[in-house]
């Protein structure tokens, strides 16, 4: 899910992979217990209340790109594989009850679990993964590109599906495990105006019909949506594998942190999913819960050289110039009050080949020296353009008025320049931005997502930005390793050429992170099972009251 969820259709915009969530720090906070709701008594009839920010660019599973889409999508729509939330890495079963891929990850069989069943009683069948899977792609939303490479899909028998692909891609799992994958009543959908044809980005007249309905197999279904109000989920009560406990399930709408901490502490929401550190260490009642655990998404500044409008010789030294001069845990400090890690490459912590990988560290001399060797020994001005949005806990214009200072310290001058969300994304898209700052979300729990999103490899959208769109920057480094990555059959192999992808996107300073922030779960505590999912964010259908 790519540059910031808010994601522009997670323009935002990657199997087995150690993505580990590292041990949680839980903590009870003790003090006033005074409020007026209260969750008690174990009772499942009760809505459970989420309050978050909604991100929400659309119900439709072949076209929907966001945060929030990801809660909704896993509640009301299996996929043919499932993560274990014990290690956060390891799939089990869903749809699907066994798997396999052949040796040089070119082709997946699924067996399919004859007991699934869709919401409305008709059978889960292999058709439907294939129709699921095709629309997908024809539709042309931000997930689009799980389906790239696949030459065929073919069903041989009701329970079967063979993914054929032109080209190794050990990362398929992870993108079949990702909620964006969601298995559709094929039926249901194209009485309604879905298609999975070929033109089916111009043709498919469905997704206002997903605004009111869902129609998948998942634990819950559509009760209704309010736009910019609430979700409303109701428990499938004939839902084929293990009932959730909670009957009903609502995401609302509550934009500031404060109002959420405000509503779990007096009980009118049970979950409150976007507080930043420094607003959860406010919470002194007894009846909330504060987890927090590391989380796969980032904050980083960008440095584009073939933008339109800039004019400074943004060459690899005077990249790194940049990295150096700046006070990473000075920034974590100030933005999060220390609720967050560094990061060394545009792979998050966590993932494969990010353990061993040098953290970024202020060096001022250093980034004087590459000033001068840069051909820069008196600094120079650039344009900073950032979307103006607090994401992660990390307030932009706070983190850029402390970038600013750092780079002032050795002659770099920023000239920052907030916008809207939507005029950030005009400019990025079209003539590019010298200087910027985002964020990002992983869209599934491989590695290659970043490659090919941030790496300078062709058709990456980074790559372009770096040069232009009609020549990009082009590191071979990566696009032979990425190739290797892909054939490999074992994590051991693969945790290897990712920790080389990841010295070679730090060595090209186009990416720079600055912050890896920790997640803060604040939530009300009679719950069980809240957890933070690598694929999904949080898996509703886990929880129930004790």
């Amino acid at each position: 899910m790519n540059d910031g969820k808010v994601k522009t259709g997670r323009y935002v915009a990657a199997l087995v992979v150690a993505v580990a969530v590292v041990a949680a720090i839980t903590a009870a906070c003790g003090g006033d217990d005074d409020d007026s709701g209260g969750s008690g008594g174990g009772n499942n009839d009760r809505p459970l209340v989420i309050a978050r920010d909604m991100d929400i660019n659309s119900m439709d599973p072949s076209r929907a790109y966001c945060d929030t889409c990801q809660i909704y999508l896993t509640a009301t729509y299996d996929t043919l594989i499932g993560l274990d939330p014990k290690d956060n890495k390891t799939f089990v079963a869903r749809v699907a009850e066994k798997w396999e891929g052949n040796a040089d990850r070119t082709q997946y069989t699924f067996r399919l679990n004859k007991k699934a069943k869709f919401a409305d009683g008709t059978p889960l069948e292999a058709k439907d993964v294939k129709w699921s899977f095709e629309r997908l792609a024809n539709v042309k939303g931000s997930a689009a590109y799980f389906m790239d490479g696949i030459t065929s899909i073919e069903t041989p028998d009701a329970q079967t599906v063979i993914v054929k692909l032109a080209a190794s891609d050990s990362s398929f799992l992870a993108k079949v495990n990702a909620s964006y994958a969601g298995i559709i009543n094929s039926k249901v959908a194209t009485a309604n105006g879905a298609s999975n044809a070929k033109d089916a980005d111009t043709t498919d007249k469905a997704e206002p019909w997903f605004l009111k309905n869902s129609a998948g197999s998942g634990p819950y279904t559509l009760a209704s949506y309010t736009e910019g109000a609430e979700i409303r989920l109701a428990r499938n009560e004939s839902y084929w594998g293990d009932k959730p406990a909670l009957k009903e399930v609502i995401i609302k709408q509550v934009k500031d942190a404060v109002t959420q901490r405000q509503q779990v502490e007096t009980g009118d929401a049970d979950i409150a999913m976007q507080i930043d550190p420094d607003t959860a260490k406010k919470i002194k009642n007894k009846n909330v819960t504060i987890k927090e655990v590391p989380s796969f998404n980032f904050v980083y500044i960008a440095l584009s050289p073939g933008a339109k409008d800039n004019k400074v010789d943004l060459n690899p030294k005077i990249r790194e110039a940049v990295r150096a001069a700046v006070d990473y845990d000075g920034i974590i400090q100030v933005t999060l009050g220390g609720g967050g890690k560094k990061q060394a490459a545009p792979i998050p912590n966590g993932f494969l080949g990010t353990k061993n990988l040098a953290l970024p560290k202020r060096d001022t001399a250093k980034a004087k020296q590459l000033l001068k060797d840069g051909g820069q020994p008196n600094g120079f001005e650039i344009d900073a353009i950032y979307p103006n949005v607090n994401v992660y806990g990390v307030d932009f214009n706070t983190m850029m008025q402390k970038i600013q200072a750092d780079l002032g310290e050795v002659g770099i001058k920023l000239k920052l320049q907030p916008v809207e969300f939507t005029v950030w994304v005009e400019k990025i898209r079209g003539d590019g931005i010298p200087m910027t700052a985002v964020y990002f979300a992983p869209d599934h729990t491989d590695p290659i997502q970043y490659v090919q999103y941030f790496g300078m490899v062709p058709g990456a959208p980074w790559a372009s930005r770096a040069g232009s769109k009609d020549k990009p920057i082009v590191n071979q480094a990566e696009v032979d390793l990425s190739a290797k990555a892909l054939a490999a059959s074992s994590d051991e192999e693969r945790e290897k050429l990712y920790e080389s992808i990841g010295k070679e996107m730090i060595a090209d300073a186009i990416i720079l992170p600055i912050v890896n922030p920790n997640l803060v779960l604040a939530y009300r505590s009679d719950l069980e099972g809240m957890h933070y999912s690598a694929c999904c964010n949080l898996e509703v259908q886990r929880l129930k009251r004790k």
